[in-house]
């Protein structure tokens, strides 16, 4: 079901937008890197960046970001944790940005309805740097990276149901500067 609201959403939200002022950055790690476990470490390849599907559309253009590479990755509830789907998109945005350096983005980080206005902010705020850090750990130059929290402000779709409200649990990656028309 999560991998239905996931691909849901994608075509859902295709043409959502918003625009904001980056908040102060959270001194808490990624919950990827808070792990018990011992650490092992991995070799992560990034792949070229995805050929356009679209003949129409524009390579480096905000469409082309949207339709070929993914612009969300959706959490569980009360989560920040990045799954093995949100980490292949996240590595398309990768290889994407890098092919692409001229670009700075805004990742935002999103909640659903419930809980309080202050614990949504804070929950969205780790969703949106665990973005960040992901990207970064993929070779992303953090300069290039703002995020933003919007907790349950600005959803993406109405409703009061689970569907909704896992649509709404997300990290929105947006292009801010440096896309082609």
């Amino acid at each position: 079901m999560h991998t239905f609201l996931k691909v849901t959403a994608a075509a859902a939200l295709l043409t959502a937008g918003a625009c904001a002022s980056p908040p102060a950055p959270v001194e808490e790690p990624p919950p990827f890197l808070e792990k018990a476990e011992p650490v092992v470490e991995e070799i992560v390849e990034v792949v070229e960046t995805p050929q356009v599907i679209e003949p129409s559309i524009t390579p480096g253009s905000l469409e082309d970001f949207r339709v070929n590479v993914g612009e969300r990755v959706y959490f569980d509830l009360d989560q920040y944790r990045l799954d093995t789907e949100d980490q292949d998109i996240l590595k398309r945005q990768a290889a994407w940005l890098a092919s692409y350096p001229d670009i700075r983005i805004l990742v935002a980080g999103n909640a659903d309805e419930r809980g309080t206005r202050e614990y949504n902010l804070a929950l969205g705020e780790r969703r949106a740097n665990a973005v960040k850090e992901y990207l970064v750990s993929l070779g992303v130059s953090a300069s290039r990276v703002d995020t933003v929290s919007y907790g349950k402000e600005r959803p993406v779709v109405a409703g009061s149901d689970d569907q909704s409200w896992a649509l709404n649990r997300n990290g929105w990656t947006q292009i801010v500067s440096g896309a082609t028309s």
